[in-house]
């Protein structure tokens, strides 16, 4: 199963780099440790991991993946949990490992995921609102 949530905003007149950096600082209130990069030919890119939880329940190569891609007025933002990539900025050159950007996740990981990911996308809603 794959587990990703897209959700589209129009008319909102957002600077997507000035949201991406809005949404990374919210991540990283709530204690995700994050990496972002603005370089993609798909959008901006942003993992979160979650010391602790993240790794306990899911493995440790996972992150909870956030991708905005659009324009200003009309953009998506895709939620779902991602191969935890080291270095992203060097990843998100290479089309070959963004094609991988979700993974399929089984049915108890999916149940969890889906909770954090209506957490994390509620706060992305406010900031956009």
């Amino acid at each position: 199963m794959i587990s990703e949530k897209i959700v589209r905003f129009q008319n909102k007149n957002k600077d997507l780099n000035q949201l991406a950096q809005q949404i990374v600082t919210m991540l990283d209130q709530d204690g995700y440790k994050t990496q972002m990069t603005t370089n993609s030919p798909v959008g901006i890119i942003i993992q979160a991991t979650k010391a602790g939880i993240l790794r306990d329940i899911i493995t440790a190569d996972r992150a909870f993946t956030i991708m905005i891609s659009g324009d200003s007025n009309d953009f998506a933002i895709h939620i779902g949990i991602g191969k935890l990539v080291q270095n992203i900025a060097v990843a998100a050159a290479e089309a070959l490992l963004l094609s991988a950007l979700f993974l399929a996740v089984d049915i108890p990981e999916m149940l969890w995921t889906r909770h954090v990911e209506g957490e994390i996308l509620k706060g992305i809603t406010q900031i956009i609102s």
